[in-house]
C-alpha cells in the first residue's frame, strides 16, 4: 500500500536534481508538496530539515523520515509506489547503474557548462524564469552570481574546454542506453528522469545544441521537461572549444 503520510520536496529552481525528483514524482501520481527555497538560505534550510552537512538540494520527507538526493529520493518513491516501475525488469540493474553514471559524471558536466557558458553571456541569466535578457545593471549583479557560482563548482576555463571535448562521448553512451532500452521507451525509467534533466540544462547552452539534436539526450529532455526558461545565445564558448559532431562509436 501507497504511505498515506504526506510528502514534502524540497527545491532550489533552476536545479536539474531537483527537476528529477518531480518529474519522478508527477510521473507517479504522487500528491506532494513544493516548497521553493530561497537562494540566500537554501543550505541553511536544509541542514535544518535533512541534518548537517546535508546542505543540497533536493530533500524529501514522508511523514517525519527525511531523504535527500536525487537518487535516494527515486529509490525510495519506487518501494513506496510500485506501480508503474522506474527500475522496471529485466533491465532494473542496468537501468540503475546507468541512473548512477548520469547522477555522477553527467550531472556535474552539466552544472558546470551551464554556468560556464552564462559567466561569457551573463546577460542570459534574466531568461532563468522565462524572462527577457537582463539590462545593464541586472547583468552587474548576475556577474557576481556566476562568479561566486564557479567558485562553488570549481570551474575554470580550462575545465569548460575539457568538458567540452568530453560531452560528444557522453552523449553517444546515452544513445547507446536507449539502443540496449534503458530510456527512450514507451514508460520512462529513473535513468531517463536523471540524464533528461541533465541534457534539458545541457539544450539551454546554444553552442551545445547541434550536438544533441536528433539524439537520445534530447528527446528525452524534451519529453519529460519541455518547459525550462533559460536560453543562452550561441557564441559563449569560443568556436575552436566546441565539438557538434558524436564520435563513431561508444560504450553504452
Amino acid at each position: 500500500m501507497p504511505t498515506a503520510e504526506k510528502v514534502t520536496l524540497h527545491v532550489l529552481p533552476p536545479s536539474h536534481p531537483c527537476m528529477t525528483a518531480r518529474a519522478a514524482l508527477e510521473y507517479k501520481g504522487v500528491e506532494f508538496e513544493l516548497v521553493t527555497l530561497d537562494f540566500a538560505t537554501f543550505g541553511d534550510t536544509m541542514e535544518q530539515v535533512y541534518g548537517p552537512g546535508n546542505r543540497t538540494v533536493p530533500g524529501m520527507t514522508i511523514g517525519d523520515q527525511p531523504i535527500h538526493k536525487s537518487v535516494a529520493i527515486l529509490e525510495r518513491i519506487d518501494r513506496e509506489y510500485p506501480e508503474n516501475p522506474l527500475y522496471p525488469e529485466p533491465v532494473g540493474e542496468a537501468v540503475r547503474e546507468a541512473e548512477l553514471w548520469a547522477n555522477g559524471d553527467l550531472q556535474d558536466l552539466g552544472r558546470r557548462l551551464s554556468w560556464g557558458a552564462l559567466r561569457f553571456r551573463p546577460e542570459a541569466a534574466g531568461t532563468m524564469a522565462g524572462g527577457q535578457p537582463l539590462d545593464p545593471a541586472g547583468t552587474d549583479y548576475a556577474m557576481k552570481l556566476i562568479h561566486g557560482t564557479w567558485k562553488y563548482h570549481g570551474i575554470s576555463a580550462v575545465r569548460l574546454a575539457d568538458d567540452l571535448k568530453l560531452l560528444p562521448s557522453l552523449i553517444a553512451r546515452v544513445d547507446g542506453f536507449a539502443e540496449r532500452g534503458l530510456i527512450d521507451g514507451n514508460q520512462p525509467t529513473a535513468a531517463d528522469f536523471q540524464i533528461g534533466a541533465t541534457a534539458r540544462v545541457l539544450l539551454t547552452v546554444g553552442d551545445l545544441r547541434p550536438l544533441l539534436d536528433g539524439t537520445a539526450a534530447e528527446r528525452i529532455a524534451l519529453r519529460f521537461f519541455p518547459d525550462y526558461g533559460l536560453d543562452i545565445p550561441a557564441g559563449a564558448f569560443p568556436e575552436d572549444w566546441v565539438v557538434d559532431e558524436l564520435p563513431a562509436t561508444a560504450d553504452g
